[in-house]
Parts: C-alpha cells; structure tokens; sequence
C-alpha cells in the first residue's frame, strides 16, 4: 500500500496526555476471551439471537430423535410379524409407519437440520466479519500497528499475517461454532433419549435389585463404557492432528507469503534472470509443506479408519448389547427391543460426537492458537517505543513547539537493529525554518532515508528528540510508490476521504502536476481490470505524489527520490509546481544529483544542504556548501 502518511495521523508521543486504551483485540489475547469477544460486543444482540435459535433448533432435532426411534422401532415390528400378526391389513400398517418414518426422517434431517445449519453458517459468517473488522482496526490504526509488527524481532514478530488473519480465524469460528453445537447437541440429547429410555426400562434378570430401572442403567453403563474407550483414542490421535495442522498452517502460509512476494517483485526477477534462484526457494519451502502434510494425512488415515470401526460397532454391536438380556427374558417385546437398540444408537452417537469431530476440534485450537496470538503481537505493539526497548535501545521523543521555530532534530543516534553497539548515523541539533528547502546528499547507503524515516516515527531502534511546528500537516513520499486498487481521485486524495475534496479542485491538480489525460477517469479504478498500481509507470506515479501534495498543500514535506522516475524536464515542472503551491513549507528531499537543482530562470530552487559524511548530518546554506565543495576540490587539487 502507499506510505504517504501525514504526522498528525502518526502515533507519535508527542504529548504525555496521551491514553492507550489497548487495540480492538485487546480482549482476544487468550481462547477465553477470542471466543467471548463477539457475544459481549456491540453485536451482542444479533449474537444472542442466532445463537438461541441454534439451540432451539438443536432441542427439537434431539427430540425428533426419540421420535425417530420409536418409529423405525414400530416400522421393524410391523414387519417381524406381518404373518402372524392378528392385523387384518399388514402392508397398510408397514406402509403408514413407512411414511410415519419418512416424515418424521425429512422433518428432522432436511426442514430442522437444515434450517439450523443455515443459521449456523449466518452466525460463522457474521462472526467472522465482525473479527475481521475488528483485527483490521487494530492493524490500521494511528499508531501504524501493521507497520510495527513486521519491525519485531523473534518471538515478537508473527509469522504469516495474513494467513491468520484469514484461514486462522475462518477455521477457528466455523470450529468453534461446531463446537458449542455439538456440545449442546449431547447434552440435549442425553435429556431426551435418557428420558425416553427410562421410560421403557424394565427389569433385568440378575439384576432384579434395580427395580424397573434396570434395563436403563444397563443401557447407560453400556454407554459409560464404551463412549469413554473410544474417547480416549481419539484424544491419543487427535493430540497428534492438533500439532500437525498448526506446522501446516505455518508451513503453507510461509509458501504462499513467498509467492505473494514473488509475484509484486516479477518485473525484478524477471530482469536479473532470477528464476532458477527463486524455484530454488520455493522448492524448499514447497518440501516442508509437503513433508508435514505426508505426516498428518498418515494420521487423517488413521483416524478415518478408526470412527469407521468405532460407528459400525456402536449402531450394530452395542447398541443391541443392554436391551439382549430383557429381551431374551421376555421382558419386553421385540418393538421395544428394536426402539431401545435404536435409542442407545442414537445416545452413543450423540455422546460420540466429541470423538466424531475430533479433527475439527484439534484444528479448532490450532487455528485459535493462531488467532490469539496475533491479538497479543498486537498488544504488544500498541507502545511501540516500549515495544523496541524490549529487545535494543528505543529512546525516541516527539514534541511541538511554536512554528517560528520550525522544525528541530536533536541528537539523533540511529542504530541497525537490536544488536547494534554503535550508531550508524548521527546528528547534533538542525533547525529547519518555515519556507527552507533543503536537499540531502550523501553516498548510498549513509543512512538518508533511514533519516526520514526517523523523523517520521517509522525508525525502530535508536534515540534523539525531533520537534514539529504546532498544527504542523506533513506527508511523507516514500521512494518506492505502491498503489492501493481504488480510483484515481482517491490516489490524489489519500489520506483523506475522495468524498472531501471536489471533482473540480482534483482535476485542477491532476492538470498541474502533468497528467491532465486522465482527468476523465480519475473516477475509475483502472482500466481492463488492472489497478492503477500496475498500468501507471514509475514517472505517472510519482506525478501522482505531487498533485496529492500539491492538493492537501502540507506545511512539512519529505521527498525520499520522489522525482527519480522523472527526465530533467519532468523533474523541473515538478519542482515548479510544488513551489508555487507550498512556498512557505519546510521540504525536506533526497535526490542522487551531485548539485541541487535549479528552475529554469537558473533560481535555486533549495536553500540548504542535509549532508551526510563519515556517519554524520550537517546542515548548511546552499550557498556555503557550494564554497565548501570548491574548497575541497581545490584542496584534492593540491595533494
């Protein structure tokens, strides 16, 4: 996305009144909190509401499964004795409890279950909104979280953002919400089958000290027994899942980073020939995708075959196990024997389900894994100068003063990393008044744009006090342009809103900086289903920066090689233009020209130099700089 910022939009501590009050997500830092989040938000109604007709849903698909039951229980009757039967129409009543089952079956599993998944997936997808805006909020906010984040070292930098932010929290909320569903599924269930199965419970033989509620307890000890063996097997399994779907997260979301990666930097591969290089590295990275997922497909396997023996045992073997005896007594009649098998079926399934989803749920805390742990990188992000401190000197301090002063840097010490010993760049005190233009040089790699950045609060590690005029407006140029796809009066707008600004006073400024053929489209997004970004040229996007700057008309401007892409012309109208429109503002520009340049009367156009030598930032008059430089060249002359 562009970099154009403005100061006063930056988090900068620039006054101790200021309260951080934590991010959007400062609740979703533990599983706890993810998962409650939504539910006490803002929201709350409309997730309440979902979720109470999921679980009246829920209660009816429960009883309908008693209702089930007891059906198929007279349907299998009916047909045991459709010739000896005292009934004097067999295939009637076959038929009727025929029909009586399909309804019922149609009525449960098509006009309920279906009506409940539907609200389920509404709920899945309102949730996910909901914690996507809330995580792009947290991001995209004043402080530049998304910025921050990528600057953390170890275990203070995620991996694979995006991959969180999109698989992560679409299987953590369609799992979670399998989750409770399926919980409330059991406990409903066990109400409803348990109530009915002790209502046909009769006594056992052997077991007559239990009364009439001897064939129930058999029934629920068969049960007891068999839901908890199975249970711990898929535990054993499902461990082993859990920590095979969180190294696949991390591995794919590695692989597709590269290629997102890849392709925004093709026209550089491209150019160097770097193709071979480049399938190298994918290569490797594709291996640990490939290699992990042999891994949990090994255990899918596994896990597929055993809730395939586990459901034909429980619908044909133990289900049938409690009700034997009774039945082989002559205590209850095979109608009840058959609804009492198909009962204790239907109660094993439902209490199984923990064992049935059990891939899910280990998904479901991996992905939550993922997700939390975002929510707390963020948090962690939300002081971003004590963020640094943590892992290398961080003890930069933002302030204003009165614009009679201008801008003033103060002994910034810029650092590489955490690790550094020493300071790379140095400053003493520079002042910068209202109207200075000034021009920095240095050798590649000295450190100039490093200096902007620092000015700009986007420097992690390092110390230095840097003042800004009072009710000062900046914008920051950065070298490389990168356009998000919206159209093109709102490039010309950012950061503000295309709504605040005219079509008229856009086109005025789309005339002036150079590119007066588009201002027929300025309200489209691209053309032949490109963005802006890909079919503007190096030099088209940086005339874009100038009508943007030449439109918010800031008071403190930054130009990191901003006319780099232009001719000698193109570069000269560009610093026409933003001198007739910002005069009175300080700019502040990086250029690769040996000698500042000039407009076409042969007026100077800077009025200072910001130069870097040895490590170090000085700032004089063009003037004397120009007499310096013919001072060394006479020195140079004389060794």
């Amino acid at each position: 996305m562009d970099t154009t910022r403005r100061i006063e939009r930056n988090y900068l501590p620039i006054d101790d009144r200021q309260v951080n009050d934590g991010s959007a997500v400062a609740g979703m830092t533990t599983f706890r909190g993810l998962i409650r989040a939504y539910w006490v938000s803002e929201r709350w109604k409309e997730a309440w509401a979902l979720t109470i007709a999921i679980v009246v849903l829920t209660a009816f698909i429960s009883k309908a499964t008693v209702w089930v039951a007891e059906a198929s229980g007279r349907l299998m009757n009916a047909i045991v004795n459709v010739n000896t039967a005292p009934v004097q129409n067999p295939l009637v009543t076959i038929a009727v409890n025929v029909g009586m089952l399909l309804l019922l079956t149609l009525a449960k599993d098509a006009v309920l279950v279906g009506s409940r998944h539907y609200l389920s997936v509404t709920l899945n997808r309102k949730w996910r909104k909901w914690l996507n805006d809330q995580f792009s909020a947290a991001l995209l906010d004043r402080r530049h979280t998304h910025f921050h984040l990528q600057q953390g070292k170890g275990c203070d930098q995620p991996d694979n953002i995006d991959q969180r932010l999109q698989e992560a929290i679409k299987g953590m909320t369609g799992g979670a919400i399998g989750l409770v569903m399926g919980i409330v599924g059991v406990v409903l269930s066990a109400f409803f089958v348990g109530q009915a199965l002790i209502g046909m419970s009769t006594q056992v033989s052997g077991l007559e000290f239990l009364g009439s509620w001897g064939g129930a307890l058999l029934a629920f000890a068969t049960i007891a027994v068999y839901v908890p063996l199975g249970t711990f097997v898929a535990v054993w399994i499902g461990r082993r899942l859990e920590r095979l779907n969180l190294a696949i997260q991390k591995a794919e979301g590695s692989y597709r980073g590269e290629w997102t990666t890849l392709l925004r930097r093709s026209f550089q591969i491209s150019a160097s020939g770097g193709e071979t290089v480049q399938r190298s590295v994918n290569d490797r990275l594709y291996k640990d995708v490939d290699v992990t997922w042999s891994r949990l497909n090994r255990f899918d396997a596994a896990y597929l075959a055993f809730s395939q023996v586990y459901g034909f045992l429980s619908n044909r073997i133990a289900a049938y196990v409690p009700g034997f005896l009774p039945y082989m007594s002559g205590a209850v009649s095979f109608r009840n024997y058959v609804t009492g098998a198909e009962l204790v079926a239907a109660m094993i399934n439902d209490c199984s389900w923990f064992i049935q989803v059990m891939p899910a749920i280990a998904n479901l805390r991996a992905t939550a894994e993922r997700v939390t742990g975002l929510a707390q990188a963020i948090e962690n992000v939300q002081e971003p100068a004590q963020f640094y401190a943590r892992s290398g000197v961080s003890r930069f301090t933002f302030a204003r003063q009165h614009p009679r002063f201008g801008l003033t840097v103060r002994n910034l010490a810029l650092m590489q990393g955490p690790e550094s010993e020493a300071p790379f760049l140095r400053s003493g005190t520079i002042n910068i008044r209202a109207g200075d233009w000034v021009y920095m040089r240095g050798e590649s790699g000295s450190g100039k744009t490093s200096f902007l950045k620092a000015l700009n609060g986007l420097w992690a590690y390092g110390s230095g006090d840097i003042v800004y005029p009072q009710g000062s407006v900046s914008l920051y140029a950065t070298q490389d342009v990168k356009f998000p796809s919206v159209s093109l009066k709102q490039l010309v707008c950012l950061p503000e809103d295309e709504g605040d600004f005219s079509d008229l006073a856009v086109a005025a400024v789309l005339h002036e900086a150079g590119l007066g053929a588009f201002i027929e489209r300025m309200n489209e997004t691209g053309a032949d289903g490109a963005p802006w970004d890909l079919l503007l040229s190096g030099g088209q996007k940086q005339k874009i920066v100038l009508a943007r700057v030449l439109l918010h008309a800031p008071s403190v401007i930054f130009l990191d090689e901003a006319t780099g892409a232009l001719d000698p012309a193109a570069k000269t109208q560009f610093h026409a233009a933003l001198k007739a429109r910002c005069p009175d503002a300080i700019v502040i520009s990086i250029m690769h020209e040996e000698r500042a340049p000039v407009l076409e009367s042969g007026e100077d156009i800077y009025s200072h130099v910001l130069d870097i030598r040895n490590g170090h930032v000085t700032l004089r008059p063009v003037h004397f700089d120009f007499a310096h430089d013919l001072a060394d060249a006479a020195l140079i002359a004389a060794e």
